[in-house]
């Protein structure tokens, strides 16, 4: 087998696993931006990785095969343009898988922002806060404002308006929980006295799973929750329902 056979049959096994992984993430619905993101970045990175994981296997491969009938192992011969070739071929690719990860990772809604309350306040986006506690989530819907009482109040079950950024205060009033919600991307430690920030925007409406990802006790297999995501206006009238309802909404879990 020339070294040239041996290219086109790594690039062709190449070709044949990324068409292979596309369907697979073709199928993963994205439900939300955080989602998109992360599975944006995975996809990049398994497009860098596939070509290298066949090539590096093609070269054992052919290596084995080519010398299997040598009883001694030959001297290595200094060749110069391959080292170079390969050192520059390695830098290229770190560089993208950087620019890339830096990217995903930059963003609020991956990585949330430590900007100061005021600037927080003046975007356009729903302030909920997330209170975790032995064995179960209690969620203030504050609106347009971090500080005071919250004028709507759930438990156990989260409500966001769909199409519209949401900006999650995490926090614990016992000891360390984590908010997960896979199926938006979303996960965050829930520490006590202190607030971890999550931001995204849920694109598809519908009820997600949500649970605590940190073993907390014996009664974390029961901290269980759902976040469902309904249309902008449905959750203004939902927002509005519960304010008439004076104190009968709080701890209300509709």
């Amino acid at each position: 087998m020339t070294r040239k056979r041996a290219g086109l049959v790594a690039l062709f096994g190449a070709a044949l696993l990324a068409l292979a992984a596309e369907p697979a993430a073709a199928a993963q619905i994205q439900d939300s931006t955080t989602d998109s993101l992360i599975w944006g970045l995975n996809m990049n990175l398994l497009y860098v990785a596939l070509p290298i994981t066949v090539l590096v296997e093609g070269i054992l491969i052919y290596t084995v095969w080519r010398f299997r009938n040598q009883e001694e192992a030959l001297p290595t011969q200094e060749n110069r343009r391959l080292e170079v070739t390969w050192t520059i071929a390695t830098a290229i690719i770190l560089l993208f898988v950087g620019v890339a990860s830096y990217q995903v990772m930059a963003s609020p809604y991956v990585t949330a922002e430590a900007g100061d309350q005021a600037a927080l306040q003046e975007q356009d986006t729903e302030l909920i806060t997330v209170e975790a506690q032995r064995y179960g989530w209690t969620f203030y819907y504050n609106e347009s404002s971090w500080d005071g009482e919250a004028e709507v109040t759930t438990t156990t079950d989260l409500k966001i308006p769909a199409n519209q950024d949401v900006s999650l205060r995490v926090t614990s009033t016992d000891w360390l929980h984590a908010f997960h919600v896979p199926g938006l991307g979303l996960k965050s430690d829930a520490f006590p006295g202190q607030y971890n920030r999550l931001r995204t925007n849920a694109g598809n409406t519908g009820t997600y799973q949500l649970y605590c990802a940190e073993y907390c006790g014996s009664g974390h297999s029961q901290m269980l929750g759902t976040v469902e995501v309904v249309p902008q206006d449905e959750y203004e009238d939902w927002l509005a329902e519960q304010k008439s309802g004076g104190d009968d909404s709080e701890g209300s879990d509709e």
